[in-house]
């Protein structure tokens, strides 16, 4: 899914990385789902593919699996990601095929010369001008190359409504609290594509929901709740505070480690749009 990459402040990118690397672990197979359907958009046998903001690479390797004879590049401004990126291709046998290349795309389209496919999973909505950002990516594809933008719908879920601790609904309100501070805002990118002069070939919403949670998930939701408590405190109510105190404490029951009622519920919309 960040790709799937995370839309809270970047301050802790080791932190940040092992979110991403969580997702990777708990969204894999739905990842190849997606890339399957940018496959079938995408033209016959492309050389190249760029993945835009590709964090620690969850969306690299699932590029490199589907598209076994292209280059693929890695464009991140994160030198913590990029490393994280380049052991994940070294330990899969793709050092061969990866290209990490660190950029800023405030500052400008980095050279990494014609590309076929960009794949552009929860990063264009971090960059200070897309519009720019999404001409730079149209004068870099051959004609007939493909763009695909990635957004998370939301946050993924993972609790019950009622967890026993607190008022029912606290996960849904930790994310209203995210959404009123920015988390995860991203517009419809489809007049943004067609502005830039890009045809539009599809667009689709995968969902994913697993129950029971898949492994990994526990330790994604551990990440996810504690970067809730850390960023809300002061703006969740003193009961929702001392719910997720009680979710991520180290020892008893209904701590999230020993839970089994954990799912995991999530969904991206993939936006496909052709260079003529």
């Amino acid at each position: 899914m960040t790709h799937a990459h995370h839309h809270h402040p970047h301050h802790d990118e080791p932190g940040q990385a092992d979110i991403l690397d969580l997702d990777a672990r708990v969204f894999g197979s739905h990842l190849d789902e997606l890339t399957g359907w940018v496959r079938r958009h995408a033209p016959e046998t492309p050389r190249t593919i760029a993945d835009v903001g590709a964090g620690t690479g969850t969306g690299t390797m699932a590029l490199a699996r589907r598209f076994t004879t292209a280059e693929i590049v890695a464009i991140d401004q994160s030198p913590v990601m990029l490393d994280r990126l380049r052991a994940t291709a070294h330990a899969q046998g793709l050092d061969d095929r990866l290209r990490a290349v660190q950029a800023d795309l405030d500052a400008g389209w980095p050279p990494v010369g014609a590309v076929d496919v960009v794949w552009a999973a929860s990063s264009l909505h971090h960059v200070t001008d897309p519009d720019r950002v999404l001409r730079d990516i149209h004068a870099a594809l051959t004609p007939g190359g493909l763009l695909a933008v990635v957004e998370m719908d939301a946050l993924p879920r993972f609790l019950p409504d009622d967890i026993g601790v607190g008022c029912p609904g606290l996960e849904a309100r930790c994310h209203e609290a995210a959404a009123r501070a920015g988390w995860n805002a991203h517009p419809d990118w489809r007049p943004h594509l067609e502005r830039a002069g890009f045809e539009m070939a599809d667009q689709r919403t995968f969902t994913v929901e697993a129950s029971p949670a898949p492994p990994d998930a526990w330790r994604y939701a551990h990440a996810m709740l504690s970067r809730f408590r850390s960023a809300f405190d002061g703006h969740l109510a003193d009961d929702d505070l001392g719910a997720l105190d009680h979710l991520l404490a180290g020892d008893h029951p209904g701590v999230l480690l020993n839970r089994r009622d954990l799912t995991v519920r999530g969904s991206r919309t993939v936006w496909a749009a052709r260079r003529p």
